[in-house]
C-alpha cells in the first residue's frame, strides 16, 4: 500500500472504556482549536439524536457524538464513541470509516484487559491506531507496568513516545523520545520546553533504544545505523513512525491529561502528520475510485423524536453535493455535526463526515455512490445477550409501538425486536441492562409510549413418562339431533424431539373414517396446554377403537370426545416439566475463567470444555449447556466477575426435564399468572 501526503480532511475515532475521559479529550481539543468557547459545550450523553436521561444520570455517552476541528491549517472529522460495551455497536459501525482511532485509557494497569475487544477490532480491520494514556497527573502506578500491561493485549508492537517527568509521584512533563526534548506541564496552556533533568538521561536513553530497535525491526537501513552506533537523523525517525503506523506495524502510546490539557496539543501534531490521508485508508479498505465518482458509507443514522432522519455519512471517494441523485435517494439537506449543533453545508470531498437528511431509504452500512458498485465487508451485528418482554396497558398503542421500534431498531442495529410466538411476547434484545433501559426511555421521550417491561417468559413445555390407554365418551341430548362420539386411544411417550405422531388402527368401522381427522384435531387441541399447564411435545397418540350412531355422530362430538379422553388420561401418563437448555460459548479472560466456572455452575450449567480463545492472547472460551432461565440475567453475573468484557453467545440445544423444588415453583408461578 503507497503511502499519499496526508493532505485535506481526515476523520478521527475516539474510543476506550466507559469514563477513561474520551468526551473530556474531544472537548479540550475543541478548545484548544478554537472551537468552542468553553469546555463541556459538547456536553455528555448529548448528540443529535436526543440527551438520554439514564445517561446524564450515569454520565455518559450513549452513541456516537459527530464533532470537527482545525489544528495548524489541517481539517479532522473527530467521533466521539460510546464507552460502555453495551454500546460497542456504535463503536464497531464508525470504525470501518474512520483514517485513525485513539484508544483513550487510563493509567491503571488492572484495566487494561478492558482494552482487548477494540483492539481484536482495529487490529482486524487494520485501522491504524493511537493510545493516549489519560489522567497521568494522577496515575499512581509505573508507566512500565502499564506499557507491559498494554503489550499483553495487543498484535502490534508497541512504541513508547514520551516518558514522563515525575516529581514527588506526580507527572509534570514528558520527554519527548524522538525529539529528545523536555517539556513541562502548563495548566490550559503548552507544555514548556525545558533543560533535560540529569536524573531523566538514564531512563530516557534507554526508551529511546527501545524505541528504535522497535522500528528497526521494520527498517534494514535503521538497523544498519543502530548496529553501526551512527545517530538516525530525526526526520528518519519521524518518518518511520509515520510509515509504521500506517502499515499498522506499531502502535504508539502517548501520555497527558485531557481535563487539565496536559500532552493534547502534542497528540494533535501527531495526528496531523501522521494519520493517513482519506485516499490512503480508501486504497486500504478498497474504496478508491480512480475515476473521482463519489463514494460514501452510512456509519450511523439518527432519528428525531418529529420523525426526522439523519444518515451519518463518511466521504470515501469524489465529492457530494447538495441536490445530488443516487440510487437511494436525492440528497436534500447536507449538514457538518458539532456536537448537537448541524451547520448546513453544500458539498463535502473525500475524508469528511457529514449528516444528511431525510433519506429514508438509506440505512446503516449503506453505500450512495455512483457508477460501479463498492463495498466492504459489514460490521458483524453483536449477538444479544440480555432481553425484555414489553407490553402496554393500551392496545391502541401496539400498532404505534410496532412503528416505534422500528425506528429504534434503525438507529441502533444492534437491537432486536421480535415477536415470540411460543410465549406470544414482543420482545426486545440487547447488549445489557443499561442499554435496553435507554431504548425505552427513548420510546417514552421520543414517541410517547410508556411502555412497560418484564423478565420473558421460558418457554417450558411438558411430556409424559408412560403409556396409557383412555376411553371417553361425548353425548349430549337437547330435543332433536343429539351428539355423539366415542374414542378409545392409546397415549405413549416418544423420544426427546420426535414431536407429535397420531395415527389410527380402527378396524371394522367402529369410527368412520370421515370423523378421524376431527379425533386428531381434538388431540391436538388438547396438547395445547397439558396437565402441568403448559405444551405437550413428543407424544404418539393412537386412535384403535370406539363407537358412533349414525345420526347423532359428527365432527364436532368426536372431536370432543378426543378431548374429553385426552384431558382424563394425560395425568396418568406421568407428566414431566421440560424446560429449553442451550448450548452456551463464554469469552472471558483467563484470570477471570475459575470465577465464571462458578457463576456457570451456581445457574445449573454443564460445563463441556475450556479452551483458549484463537487469536486472544491470555483469554478463555468456555463452552457449557445452560437451562434458558439462567441465561436471563448471565450478562449482569459475567460482566461483574470480569472487569465488563466477559460475554457469551448461545444456541438452543434441546429440551430436558426438570423435577424437584424447582419445578413446581415454575408449575405454580405459570398457574398464579393464569388466575
Amino acid at each position: 500500500m503507497s503511502s499519499i501526503k496526508p493532505t485535506g480532511p481526515r476523520s478521527i475515532a475516539l474510543i476506550g472504556p466507559y469514563s477513561s475521559g474520551k468526551t473530556t479529550l474531544l472537548e479540550t481539543i475543541l478548545h484548544i482549536c478554537k472551537e468552542v468557547d468553553r469546555k463541556g459545550s459538547i456536553s455528555k450523553g448529548t448528540t443529535v439524536g436526543d440527551a438520554s436521561k439514564e445517561a446524564r444520570d450515569r454520565q455518559m455517552s450513549v452513541e456516537v457524538n459527530s464533532a470537527h476541528f482545525s489544528f495548524m491549517g489541517d481539517d479532522f472529522y473527530i467521533l466521539d464513541c460510546p464507552g460502555s460495551i453495551e454500546f460497542l455497536q456504535e463503536s464497531e459501525n464508525v470504525l470501518v470509516g474512520v483514517d485513525a482511532a485513539i484508544i483513550v485509557c487510563e493509567p491503571v494497569e488492572d484495566r487494561s484487559v478492558t482494552l482487548l475487544p477494540l483492539m481484536k477490532f482495529l487490529e482486524g480491520r487494520e485501522i491504524p491506531t493511537f493510545i493516549f494514556v489519560n489522567k497521568i497527573d494522577t496515575a499512581y502506578g509505573t508507566v512500565s507496568d502499564l506499557f507491559q500491561a498494554l503489550e499483553s493485549i495487543s498484535n502490534r508492537d508497541l512504541v513508547l513516545r514520551q516518558v514522563p517527568i515525575v516529581k514527588d509521584g506526580i507527572a509534570t512533563g514528558y520527554v519527548d523520545l524522538a525529539s529528545e526534548r523536555a517539556y513541562v506541564y502548563k495548566e490550559g496552556k503548552p507544555s514548556t520546553v525545558i533543560d533535560m533533568p540529569p536524573y531523566m538521561a538514564e531512563e530516557e536513553g534507554s526508551s529511546r533504544f527501545t524505541m528504535l530497535e522497535t522500528l528497526a525491526d521494520f527498517d534494514d537501513h535503521l538497523m544498519e545505523e543502530l548496529l553501526e552506533d551512527i545517530e538516525p537523523e530525526k526526520d528518519e525517525i519521524y518518518g518511520l513512525l509515520s510509515e509504521d503506523l500506517q502499515k499498522g506495524f506499531v502502535l504508539p502510546v502517548f501520555l497527558g491529561s485531557a481535563e487539565q490539557g496536559f500532552g493534547v496539543r502534542r497528540l494533535l501534531k501527531a495526528l496531523r502528520h501522521e494519520v493517513p490521508a482519506a485516499a490512503t485508508t480508501a486504497k486500504r479498505a478498497g474504496l478508491y475510485r480512480e475515476d473521482g465518482q463519489p463514494v460514501a458509507q452510512v456509519l450511523k443514522t439518527y432519528m428525531s423524536a418529529q420523525g426526522g432522519k439523519l444518515s451519518l455519512v463518511r466521504v470515501w471517494s469524489g465529492q457530494l453535493k447538495d441536490g445530488d441523485s443516487f440510487e437511494k435517494g436525492r440528497i436534500s439537506g447536507m449538514f457538518k455535526l458539532q456536537g448537537s449543533k448541524p451547520t448546513k453545508v453544500t458539498s463535502v470531498v473525500a475524508g469528511e463526515v457529514v449528516a444528511l437528511g431525510r433519506m429514508d431509504d438509506l440505512h446503516t452500512g449503506d453505500f450512495l455512490q455512483a457508477g460501479d458498485q463498492q463495498s466492504v465487508e459489514p460490521t458483524e451485528i453483536l449477538t444479544p445477550v440480555y432481553n425484555y418482554a414489553l407490553y402496554s396497558d393500551n392496545r391502541d398503542d401496539d400498532v404505534k409501538l410496532s412503528a416505534a421500534l422500528s425506528k429504534l431498531v434503525e438507529e441502533d442495529p444492534s437491537l432486536i425486536a421480535e415477536h415470540k410466538q411460543e410465549t406470544q411476547e414482543l420482545l426486545l434484545k440487547g447488549q445489557g441492562e443499561i442499554h435496553l433501559r435507554v431504548a425505552l426511555e427513548r420510546l417514552r421521550n421520543k414517541y410517547g409510549l410508556n411502555v412497560a417491561s418484564r423478565k420473558p417468559k421460558v418457554a417450558y413445555k411438558e411430556a409424559i413418562r408412560k403409556k396409557v390407554v383412555q376411553h371417553a365418551r361425548y353425548r349430549k341430548q337437547s330435543g332433536g339431533h343429539g351428539q355423539f362420539g366415542d374414542v378409545q386411544i392409546e397415549i405413549n411417550p416418544l423420544p426427546r424431539g420426535s414431536g407429535f405422531l397420531f395415527e389410527e388402527k380402527v378396524v371394522g368401522g367402529s369410527v368412520p373414517k370421515q370423523y378421524i381427522p376431527a379425533v386428531e384435531n381434538g388431540v391436538k387441541e388438547s396438547l395445547i396446554e397439558g396437565p402441568l399447564g403448559f405444551p405437550v411435545v413428543d407424544i404418539a397418540v393412537t386412535l384403535f377403537d370406539g363407537q358412533h350412531h349414525s345420526v347423532d355422530s359428527s365432527e364436532n362430538s368426536f372431536r370432543s370426545a378426543a378431548r374429553i379422553a385426552m384431558t382424563e388420561g394425560m395425568p396418568k401418563c406421568s407428566p414431566v416439566l421440560l424446560e429449553p437448555v442451550y448450548k452456551v460459548e463464554i469469552s472471558m479472560p483467563s484470570e477471570y475463567t475459575s470465577r465464571v466456572n462458578g457463576i456457570v455452575s451456581s445457574r445449573r450449567g454443564q460445563i463441556l470444555a475450556f479452551d483458549a480463545k484463537e487469536g486472544w492472547v491470555g483469554w478463555d472460551v468456555l463452552t457449557a449447556m445452560m437451562p434458558e432461565s439462567e441465561l436471563q440475567d448471565l450478562i449482569v453475573d459475567l460482566r461483574s466477575a470480569t472487569s465488563g468484557v466477559g460475554t457469551f453467545r448461545y444456541e438452543y440445544d434441546h429440551l430436558q426435564e426438570l423435577t424437584g423444588h424447582i419445578a413446581d415453583k415454575v408449575i405454580q408461578s405459570h398457574s398464579s399468572e393464569k388466575h
